[in-house]
């Protein structure tokens, strides 16, 4: 039996973005593109692409800021059905995905943030992304959103609560197409019982 379990769960990949610099003074500046050719490094000129990156405050407890670690975060991939409850949340009709900074927006997959760490994304010619972690809320959005929308975008953390979508990086090259239908597959294995305890 497969560690992969292809499921019956496909998606659609609604919007892809592209951020070609660096977040500067808070504001993100993603792009839409129509489609993202992928290479094991990411999608070139995208702020996020590499093979390492220097690690950040989400590794702190492992790595002092700053070391150089292995990029599993190409990409942030996120939930349109979520997102539209973070806009709902925020008070806004809808929201803008490159305000989040979103590189691949799907629909149709339940409870998206919370899927198993090391699911795979699997595209219509092979491409395949690994969901690595949820990603968590920042003040990124929040700040790109209140410039935006005054007075809508300094909830966003606690509205984008598990919901904020996860890192991905690129196992299988390939393209991406706004409107290519992608399947989830899933480790085949039980939650670990101990997590609790783990806490510290």
């Amino acid at each position: 039996m497969p560690a992969l379990l292809p499921t019956a769960f496909e998606g659609t990949v609604l919007w892809l973005g592209a951020q070609a610099e660096p977040v500067e003074n808070l504001v993100i500046r993603a792009k839409p593109v129509a489609e993202m050719p992928l290479s094991f490094a990411g999608f070139a000129g995208e702020s996020h692409a590499g093979d390492t990156r220097p690690a950040c405050n989400r590794v702190k407890a492992q790595h002092p800021r700053g070391t150089e670690i292995r990029n599993v975060r190409q990409l942030s991939v996120v939930s349109a059905e979520e997102m539209a409850e973070i806009a709902g949340a925020l008070g806004l009709d809808a929201m803008d995905y490159a305000w989040v900074g979103a590189s691949v927006v799907i629909g149709g997959i339940p409870d998206f943030s919370h899927l198993p760490p090391s699911s795979r994304l699997q595209g219509p010619d092979g491409v395949t992304l690994v969901l690595d972690m949820q990603n968590r809320p920042c003040q990124e959005p929040a700040a790109t959103i209140e410039k935006a929308r005054p007075g809508h975008g300094k909830a966003f953390k606690a509205a984008a609560e598990g919901k904020r979508g996860v890192t991905a990086w690129v196992e299988r090259e390939g393209i991406l197409r706004v409107g290519d239908r992608v399947r989830l597959h899933i480790p085949d294995q039980r939650a670990w019982a101990h997590l609790d305890a783990a806490r510290e």
